[in-house]
């Protein structure tokens, strides 16, 4: 079912190739075209070409005043859910909210003894959107992880869309509660691509926002690409993935579970295990066997783990640490004797899951820290969500004359250097007063 891979029979480029899989790039470029087509098509036609696109792509025909969902749905969503859900997100909601509150960066003005003043004024940005998956794949825990961090940031609109589906463009419950609760301001029942445009060109009946963030489809990743130009986004996601580094101390049982957890997000999840024990490897597919038969989305975890699932065995810890840093996983699971200090050795991951008692599954849901994270090797350079990327910072300069008159050869030197001499007159007509 995964691949097993040894890297003393496999080239540097080709454990590469099966480390990375089948990019999202490759899978896109056929349709790129596509979405760029629906993205054009909302920024000249507006509602009318949003719900052309809805009722195309997802079935149900809305006319532009029925887009927003009302109060009265959201308060009917939040009634319908079991108690014992709606108990399980508000305690998620308060670990994502106590998290993100930690180490908001603060404005700061330092004065100088002659009067002059240098400074940061750090602001939330006024207008989100946040693109949240519906129809036949729902996440409540990923809306929170959106919603909540942009409240946190105290941004003044958080704007909700998510995809209609059924006879009356119904969204789940599920979301819609996980939405009131976060913080969102308004809700709209549009997804895809058509969505994304409307969120950043604006219509008549959705407004335009200066950041969008969310994860999505192949066409809701392009089209945040193609709309950089005009807002923000969060990042380019891609499919899910996890790197599960063990050694010969690892249950095998509990490694062969965390991959399934994987596994189960689609078809194109990544479930990764890179270990130096060949027999953990043996046994890990033994228990995969076992364990997924008991599973509701076996038939989405068998191709998943036939079309991106490997087993490595590298030839010793230091190798595949090597490998794991190589991939940059955006889940990483550390099952090995000394968790901690193998931390010391990851320098790229989207998260780290210490010791055999923290799978996946709680940062997915529950422990605070948020579970929107770089993927498809970009944990090299990008971070998590936070509530950060929900504000900006303005930088503050305030010089005296008596500063200006210590700095004001040095600029007009380095003004000169670089033949901008309007840039050195503005200078030197205030040197002369």
């Amino acid at each position: 079912m995964m691949k097993i891979v040894d890297t003393a029979k496999t080239s540097p480029s080709e454990l590469d190739e099966l480390l990375f899989g089948e990019r999202a790039e490759a899978e896109s470029s056929g349709i790129e075209r596509a979405v760029r087509a629906i993205v054009e098509s909302v920024r000249r036609g507006g509602d009318r070409s949003v719900a052309r696109f809805t009722k195309r792509f997802d079935g149900v025909a809305l006319r532009p005043a029925d887009f927003e969902v009302g109060e009265a749905e959201v308060h009917l969503a939040h009634k319908s859910l079991p108690s014992k859900s709606l108990s399980a997100l508000r305690r998620a909601h308060e670990r994502i909210v106590a998290f993100h509150r930690k180490r908001l960066r603060q404005s700061w003005l330092s004065r100088k003894s002659n009067g002059a003043l240098l400074g940061q004024r750090i602001s939330p940005i006024e207008r989100v959107g946040v693109y949240c998956p519906g129809g036949k794949a729902f996440y409540p825990s990923s809306v929170l992880m959106n919603i909540a961090p942009a409240k946190v940031a105290g941004c003044r609109e958080i704007i909700m869309v998510s995809p209609p589906s059924g006879a009356g463009g119904t969204i789940h419950p599920a979301l819609l509660a996980a939405a009131a609760m976060a913080g969102a301001t308004r809700i709209f029942r549009i997804g895809g691509a058509q969505a994304v445009a409307a969120l950043a060109y604006g219509t008549e009946t959705i407004p335009k926002v200066d950041k969008i963030v969310g994860p999505g489809n192949v066409y809701v990743t392009l089209a945040k690409r193609l709309v950089t130009s005009e807002v923000a986004i969060d990042m380019e996601a891609g499919p899910s993935e996890i790197v599960i580094l063990a050694d010969s101390t690892a249950s095998a049982r509990l490694v062969a579970a965390d991959l399934l957890s994987q596994a189960e997000h689609d078809e194109m999840a990544a479930s990764i295990l890179v270990t130096t024990s060949r027999k953990l490897v043996r046994e890990t597919l033994r228990e995969i066997e076992i364990q997924m038969k008991a599973l509701d989305r076996r038939t989405i975890i068998r191709e998943s783990l036939g079309r991106r699932g490997l087993a490595i065995v590298a030839k010793d810890m230091e190798e595949a640490i090597d490998i794991v840093n190589r991939r940059a996983p955006e889940h990483l699971e550390l099952l090995v004797r000394d968790p901690e200090q193998t931390l010391e050795k990851i320098r790229n991951a989207g998260v780290v899951f210490l010791g055999e008692q923290t799978p996946n599954a709680v940062g997915d849901y529950l422990a605070g820290p948020n579970h929107v994270l770089p993927t498809g090797g970009r944990a090299r350079f990008s971070s998590p969500l936070t509530a950060e990327d929900f504000r900006k910072v303005t930088n503050v300069i305030r010089y005296t004359d008596k500063e200006l008159q210590s700095d004001g050869d040095d600029i007009v030197a380095i003004a000169e250097l670089e033949g901008f001499t309007a840039h050195a007159n503005a200078i030197k007509v205030r040197l002369e007063r």
